[in-house]
């Protein structure tokens, strides 16, 4: 079986977090990080090529590229901190060199920059040494290091753009600035930073550096000096929410000025969230305006459309050609804007575009794709859900929430959609420009849910139960219970008979959809499953989980489980065609195994997320696979085999076009169209009206305008002719001068060469004569050595002084000559200043004739304004006479241009004389003379030319005024004709506001409609209520009968069928509702802590009135104890008594005495025990009230039942 592979195809997001994550390949492609991979995306194309990161890399700190757009630099952490670099000249983009720290140990570069002739790579390493490297890269040769910081964090370096040897950085609390001599790199600069915090800098010559702090300040430096300094804006006050409930205290909050670019005409900088300036050089040196602000727009789809422009710019970058401005922030998206478009705007704001798609922000939490359409649907902890097309590589469309959605589910159609939000699960239609519920379900915090194949079921996640939804009625089928922690992941077989789960109690069930019993399972205690798949034939399942492993499931054991090392497995996923699976790891990789799975550990591995991966899904078609991840990153990868053919399909899949509109949406668009088109034909022949009124008027004032012309014309005509008269009288005097001028010059010419020739001849002569002179002095001073040494001196002497005479002769000439060409030359200057001084008076004057008819001709001009509505045809017929006037002006041109030719030509002769002059004088001195009088002739040779020249640009005067009287008579057609569309366009928006506020108008009185249907409906339900509720009063005495009437109550009453669909709303009103139910949820918990107290202090009482109760049963029972022996005492006492006087009739006085002593002793302890235990009664009987009287009433509120 042929292995599967997964190649990279499509990658929506940016890595943040990265330094200098935005950069320029060329003009059309530019180079950022997404997941574990650089991106080169090519902006009008909308393709991407991939740079793979490092296997094991626990992610990119930071990016470089170099001055000539070759390398590119990639810092990483793997078991120690590496620079690669990578050749993008390269199809493939090969690595060239990988870098690191040698013997240093270093954790991670944090910046990196290369040298303008790309030989060098400086990189910074982090803390705690922020030790700097300086690299030749090319050798991986160490040049030299040096520590750049003790404690603060560095956050940008570069080189001078200039000097390979010089080097900036910048940080909190360091700006420094080294220069690399002698294997070292030594500080050049000292200024004190220890107040400031640098974010970042930029060169904008080879001694300014400009730098950005966290204070909103931008400093200027100069061969390490300060300079000047500024704020980039204004200080503002900004108040926080709870002082402005509270207090009237404000803070204030300044720019920071997190990114900045240099280029040619000055710089651009960030100044504070989503806000970019652009500053130009002034006249003045040193000096930098604010000519433009660029603003990132608002989200069209979010519930706070500003939020998007209170994101941090991270990195700024320019195109090669100065064009485009990009710029990357930190949520992860990228806008651009040409700078030519953002200089053409009239105002001081501007605003960014969208260099590529928007994308999620944050953790992406869920994915689902269909069987339909090419649609993939995610969602995310940003609070957005959003649609893309895999086809397209296009984001359809996209909404973001006031809650955060945790799971997502595509209908099979493509048409519904399942998002689980943190308050409630809610089922939605995807419409032709919105997503907009249509059903709510009471499942707070659903981490999980999943359409059926079918589309006619969807299951949802509750905790550790699974709730299945019937599509078409929205009853709650099925409830199954059987895990006893949460349910982590769902999975739907082929045929929907059967659903798999998997949970963090270690469970597998295998559950039957339509009766709801459990038909097997798997528990593997010491396991938390984090995914779960099913095999097509739904006989086999496939688990991972935390005990980094991947386990084949069937009928109930476990049948195979692939060891994947020290990685645990987040997520798994199955081809439709069962040939292979994919596993996502916790460190953002992904593996493709083969299935049947091997004996030994066999799989491919693929560098995608820099996150652990959350969710992952195949197309119905086992085309492409998905992949999310924490990293907020969304993957495409395109399935093939090794061979580079895609799988082959079962048949081919046709995607449906349908879109979903609601009724009264295309009826109210029907409407305003009709409208619309309405009031187009009003408005065609109100314009048809005015057009033939305006014809007449225009006609008259065009025949106006032509006479004049006319006129105009015909005197420039005979102006015309007489010019050319004087110019070819000119023409032959000046050719006649000249070919005497000439003459005379070859007559002098011949002249001057014949006499040097003789005065040649004649020094020729003079030197074979001193020639023969010096042999003979020769002989004789061979003969005679000694003695006419004296004679020989004396004679040479004599030869020096007369040549030095000479000399002396030939330099005072030249002097002279120089002094007379300078003298000339000083008369040439004056005569031109009093020739242009001339010339300028006569422009001044043509210009002052011309400036008056120029301002009568506007205050016509001004008046026709007010009357110009142009038409068409008027329009034509003016366009054909302009050209037609347009051409004799072009002929007059091409005259003036021959004159032109024939000066230039003149020019050409006299240059060409001058060179062989200058040829001559270097060759020859003695002939100066001669060419300095040359000279004073070609000057008045030029004068003439001068003269030609300037009425030749007479005549061009003359002719230009006419041609810019045309051209201003076209453009104020041109702005009439603006103008008159600017009003169509206020009169249409107009329409269509009117009609939309009337459209407003009706969903209101229909909302409202609806709002009174359910307020009489929940008024009948409420009378039901109270009518079912006074028959539960009747058991109050009886809390079970009691119990169980309420919950009928709620049976019959509470139901998720009666939920009623709640109508979108606006953010106001949603506002409102919700403070107002956080106002009741308040009142409603003080209530129950009311209600928790009362009942407390009514137990204590309960309970300390029992304790009374049986202490006072106690003493009664003692009470009646010692009656009882008290009456038996006596009863005995009587008996014996009786018997005593019966048998001692005769006793004595003084035992009868005692006797009646005791008698009365009895009798009042008996009187006295009769009292008490009549209080005591009357004590018992008290209590019993006040028992009977705290006992609830019917009014009084129960506590609450409990299962």
């Amino acid at each position: 079986m042929a292995t599967v592979v997964a190649q990279s195809h499509y990658i929506f997001g940016l890595r943040t977090g990265v330094r200098n994550n935005l950069l320029y390949f060329d003009e059309q492609t530019v180079i950022f990080p997404c997941g574990n991979n650089c991106v080169r995306y090519n902006i009008n194309q909308k393709c991407q090529k991939f740079i793979p990161g490092t296997e094991r890399s626990q992610g990119m700190q930071a990016l470089a590229i170099s001055t000539n757009r070759r390398y590119l630099a990639v810092s990483e952490c793997v078991e120690k901190a590496t620079i690669t670099v990578f050749d993008l000249q390269h199809e493939q983009s090969r690595k060239r060199k990988v870098l690191t720290g040698g013997e240093i140990p270093v954790n991670e570069f944090v910046c990196m920059a290369f040298s303008p002739d790309s030989k060098y790579l400086i990189g910074q390493a982090g803390g705690p040494d922020w030790t700097l490297f300086l690299w030749m890269w090319e050798k991986k040769k160490v040049m030299a290091t040096v520590k750049t910081s003790t404690d603060g964090p560095i956050n940008q370096i570069s080189f001078n753009p200039e000097d390979n040897t010089q080097i900036c950085v910048s940080g909190n609390g360091v700006f420094k600035i080294f220069r690399y001599a002698g294997e070292t790199l030594k500080q050049s600069s000292t200024f004190k930073t220890d107040t400031h915090h640098f974010l970042c800098h930029t060169w904008m010559s080879t001694e300014q550096v400009i730098a950005g702090t966290d204070a909103g300040q931008l400093m200027m430096f100069e061969s390490g000096r300060l300079r000047w300094e500024m704020n980039v804006t204004p200080v503002k006050k900004v108040y926080s929410q709870s002082e402005k409930q509270d207090s009237n205290e404000t803070f204030s909050t300044l720019p920071r000025v997190t990114a900045i670019v240099g280029y040619s005409n000055g710089f651009a900088c960030s100044a504070g969230p989503g806000t970019v300036c652009l500053f130009e050089k002034r006249e003045e040196e040193d000096q930098y305006k604010k000519t433009k602000e660029i603003k990132i727009p608002p989200e069209l789809f979010s519930n706070d459309p500003s939020s998007a422009e209170q994101q941090e710019i991270s990195t700024l970058c320019i195109s090669p050609s100065e064009e485009t401005l990009a710029a990357s922030t930190d949520r992860g998206q990228l806008y651009g804007i040409s700078l030519s478009l953002a200089e053409l705007n009239k105002g001081v704001f501007a605003q960014f575009e969208h260099l590529s798609h928007s994308s999620h922000s944050s953790v992406i939490t869920g994915l689902s794709t269909c069987i339909r359409k090419p649609l993939i649907a995610t969602c995310s902890q940003d609070r957005s859900v959003r649609i893309w097309n895999f086809e397209t590589n296009v984001l359809e469309m996209y909404k973001e929430f006031q809650e955060e959605a945790y799971s997502i589910a595509l209908h099979p159609t493509g048409l519904y959609i399942l998002v689980g939000f943190s308050d409630k699960l809610r089922l939605m239609t995807l419409l032709i420009d919105d997503i907009r519920t249509f059903k709510e379900f009471t499942v707070r915090s659903c981490r999980e849910c999943a359409f059926s194949h079918g589309g006619h079921l969807f299951a949802a996640v509750n905790g550790n139960v699974i709730n299945i939804y019937s599509t078409t009625t929205f009853e709650d089928v099925l409830n199954l219970k059987g895990h006893n922690e949460k349910v982590r992941a769902i999975a739907f077989s082929v045929e929907d008979s059967r659903l798999v789960s998997c949970g963090m109690d270690g469970a597998v069930y295998e559950w039957n959809t339509l009766t709801g019993a459990r038909e097997s399972e798997s528990v593997l205690k010491t396991c938390s499953y984090t995914g779960v798949t099913i095999s097509p034939d739904a006989k086999t399942f496939f688990a991972v989980g935390t005990d980094c492993s991947l386990k084949e499931i069937q009928d109930c054991q476990i049948l195979k489980e692939v060891r994947t090392g020290d990685v645990v497995c987040t997520t798994v996923a199955m081809s439709r065609s069962g040939r292979a699976l994919f596993i996502g790891t916790s460190t953002g990789t992904v593996r493709a195994i083969k299935y049947p799975l091997p004996i030994q550990n066999d799989w491919i591995e693929y560098q995608a997320h820099a996150g652990p991966v959350t969710k992952m899904v195949i197309t119905f078609d086992d085309q492409f696979l998905i992949t999310v991840s924490e990293d907020s990153c969304l993957f495409i990868w395109k399935i093939i085999d090794k061979e580079g053919q895609g799988l082959k399909r079962e048949k081919e899949l046709i995607y449906a076009e349908e879109i979903l509109i609601t009724k009264s949406d295309l009826e109210e668009k029907n409407k305003i169209m009709l409208d619309l088109n309405a009031r187009v034909t009003e408005l065609q022949e109100e314009n048809k009206y005015q057009l033939s009124l305006r014809d007449i008027e225009y006609k008259e004032k065009i025949n106006e305008l032509t006479e004049k012309c006319i006129q105009q014309i015909n005197s420039l005509n005979a102006e015309k002719e007489v010019l050319k008269a004087e110019k070819e009288k000119q023409q032959t005097a000046h050719v006649k001068s000249l070919s005497e001028v000439l003459e005379k010059h070859d007559k002098e010419q011949q002249d001057m060469e014949s006499s040097n020739n003789q005065k040649l001849m004649l020094e020729y002569e003079k030197y074979q004569e001193l020639q023969l002179k010096l042999h003979k002095v020769q002989q004789e001073y061979e003969q005679q050595l000694h003695s006419v040494e004296e004679s020989k001196t004396r004679a040479l002497e004599e030869m020096m002084q007369s040549y030095e005479a000479k000399l002396e002769e030939k330099m005072m000439l030249v002097t002279q000559y120089q002094d007379e060409s300078q003298q000339k030359v000083r008369e040439f200057d004056e005569y031109i200043k009093q020739e242009e001084e001339d010339i300028d008076m006569e422009i001044h004057e043509i210009r002052m004739k011309f400036e008056q008819n120029l301002k009568e001709e506007k205050k016509a001009n001004t008046r026709l304004k007010v009357e110009l509505d142009t038409t068409t045809k008027q329009f034509h017929v003016l366009q054909r006479e302009i050209e037609n006037k347009n051409l004799e002006i072009e002929k007059l041109k091409q005259e003036v241009q021959k004159l032109q030719s024939v000066i230039k030509a003149l020019e050409n002769d006299i240059t060409g004389l001058k060179t062989a002059i200058q040829k001559r004088d270097g060759i020859i001195q003695d002939k100066e003379k001669s060419i300095y009088e040359l000279k004073k002739k070609n000057d008045t040779l030029n004068k003439t030319i001068e003269v030609m020249e300037f009425r030749a640009d007479y005549m061009e005067e003359q002719i230009e005024p006419k041609e810019n009287e045309i051209q201003e008579l076209k453009e104020q057609m041109v702005e009439m004709e603006g103008e008159l569309k600017e009003f169509h366009k206020t009169n249409t928006q107009l329409e269509l506001k009117i009609a939309e506020l009337n459209l407003k108008l009706k969903n209101k009185d229909k909302e409202m409609h609806k709002e009174m249907r359910k307020v009489q409906d929940i008024g009948v339900l409420v009378q039901r209520f109270k009518a079912d509720l006074h028959t539960c009063v009747e058991f109050i005495q009886d809390p079970k009968r009691l119990k169980e009437h309420i919950r009928e109550l709620y049976k019959c009453y509470v139901q998720p069928s009666d939920v009623v669909d709640k109508a979108a709303v606006d953010t106001d009103t949603q506002k409102e509702n919700h403070r107002q139910r956080e106002h009741y949820e308040k009142i409603i918990t003080t209530l129950k802590n009311q209600l928790t107290r009362d009942t407390n202090v009514f137990q204590a009482n309960n309970t300390k009135l029992m304790k009374d109760n049986v202490i006072l049963m106690k003493e009664i029972n003692d009470l009646r104890q010692e009656l009882r022996t008290v009456r038996m005492q006596l009863h005995n006492y009587e008996s014996q008594s009786s018997f005593n006087k019966n048998s001692k009739s005769s006793a004595n006085t003084r035992g009868a005495a005692s006797a009646g002593t005791n008698s009365l002793m009895t009798r009042q302890s008996l009187e006295e025990a009769e009292k008490i235990i009549q209080f005591q009664r009357l004590e018992i009987q008290r209590l019993k009230q006040e028992i009977n009287g705290q006992t609830p009433s019917s009014r009084t509120k129960l506590p609450p039942l409990t299962n």
